[in-house]
């Protein structure tokens, strides 16, 4: 076996280096969610992007352009019910998820919609256009950028917000740009692993990394790598398994996650005996 055959055609070039640049953003921002336990909302907005997806179709638009407003649409729903509402965040996103996953089956039985289902929910790095390509660049440098701005002031934003507001920072309108900019990462992982795996994407690299350190930086540069290298490595052996490349995405991921489990509790296990 060559393995370096992959490595020999541009389109795989190009779908491991976009699929390893989501990977890091995806893991990025699952630090957050993972500190703060909002990694359902990652769930509620993967579900939420169906029914932009069957409108997207159905008026002849792009799918992503769909699934961006739905995303959108739905982070603005989110906010809305936790700011004016007494309800826990749990239920909140329970009715979001519920709201718009169930408006886009409705959508779709009443038009259907000649589609590959099977894109939308496991995703396919390798069969994206050139235009797609593109998109999931220029949304991945700007979200990152946007993150590399505002990741400490987030920090207090979600930790400390009575500080934040006594620094005059706008706690709610950091909130907003925060889960703006989640919607946006899951629209460009949903072409990479699909609507559905997305969730893990955006959850596993930055629980695993929480399992090996308890600063905010170390994890976030572990989550990094985690992402990259899943999501990378992840394109690569899709092309010898011939499967689906957000089922080998996650499976990797979800490999990173054991193996930083097992290392805990040996090294608890290591320092209890010194003890």
């Amino acid at each position: 076996m060559n393995w370096l055959e992959p490595l020999a055609y541009e389109y795989m070039l190009r779908a491991i280096g976009v699929s390893a640049l989501v990977g890091v953003l995806c893991a990025m921002l699952s630090c957050f969610l993972v500190l703060k336990g909002w990694s359902l909302i990652g769930d509620a907005l993967s579900h939420a992007i169906v029914p932009g997806v069957a409108v997207a179709y159905i008026v002849g638009l792009p799918y992503t352009v769909g699934a961006a407003v739905a995303a959108a649409l739905a982070t603005f729903v989110l906010t809305f019910l936790r700011v004016r509402t007494a309800l826990k965040d749990d239920v909140v996103i329970g009715v979001v998820l519920s709201l718009f996953f169930s408006l886009g089956l409705f959508i779709a039985s009443i038009s259907p919609i000649s589609v590959d289902i099977t894109s939308i929910v496991l995703g396919n790095m390798l069969a994206v256009s050139d235009a797609d390509i593109v998109q999931m660049w220029v949304l991945s440098v700007v979200a990152m950028f946007v993150y590399a701005v505002f990741w400490r002031t987030w920090l207090l934003v979600f930790f400390d917000p009575l500080q934040a507001a006594a620094s005059g920072i706008a706690p709610k309108r950091h909130r907003v740009t925060f889960f703006i900019i989640l919607g946006a990462t899951i629209v460009v992982a949903m072409k990479a692993v699909g609507a559905f795996m997305v969730v893990a994407m955006v959850v596993i690299p930055g629980a695993s990394a929480h399992l090996l350190t308890q600063r905010f930086l170390p994890m976030l540069l572990v989550a990094s790598l985690i992402g990259g290298l899943s999501g990378g490595l992840g394109v690569y052996f899709s092309y010898f398994l011939n499967g689906a490349t957000g089922g080998v995405v996650v499976l990797m991921q979800t490999v990173c996650f054991f193996l930083a489990f097992v290392w805990t509790r040996v090294s608890q296990m290591q320092l209890r005996a010194v003890r």
